[in-house]
């Protein structure tokens, strides 16, 4: 199972995010679980980083971890430009455990 814990900030600001675990939907190259949240969570980190120039910082590791800081100064515009990208990942990413939750959980910190 692919486990997800966003961590929020008392306002309710994204500060941070990580991935770890495997699908397990199906052989690996064939699971499209795995795949789906790995285009939206890289995807989303490559969106913060092209569209507002800020460099997150991330973890990588093994069994599909992945953890990303956002920086905690950034200028009001930037900060609400990034926390769009950020909701927009989740959203996805709900949707992707609403059709398949056998295999991604996600929990909010």
């Amino acid at each position: 199972m692919i486990k997800i814990t966003i961590n929020r900030s008392e306002t309710g600001m994204i500060q941070s995010f990580i991935v770890s675990g495997h699908a397990e939907f199906a052989d690996p190259g064939e699971d499209i679980v795995c795949a789906g949240i790995s285009a939206v969570s890289f995807g989303s980190v490559n969106s913060i980083i092209g569209l507002t120039g800020i460099e997150p910082v991330i973890e990588q590791g093994e069994n599909g971890f992945l953890r990303c800081e956002i920086p905690g100064d950034l200028p009001v515009e930037t900060q609400e430009k990034v926390q769009l990208l950020l909701e927009g990942m989740v959203i996805s990413l709900q949707t992707i455990e609403r059709d398949y939750g056998n295999y991604i959980k996600i929990n909010f910190r």
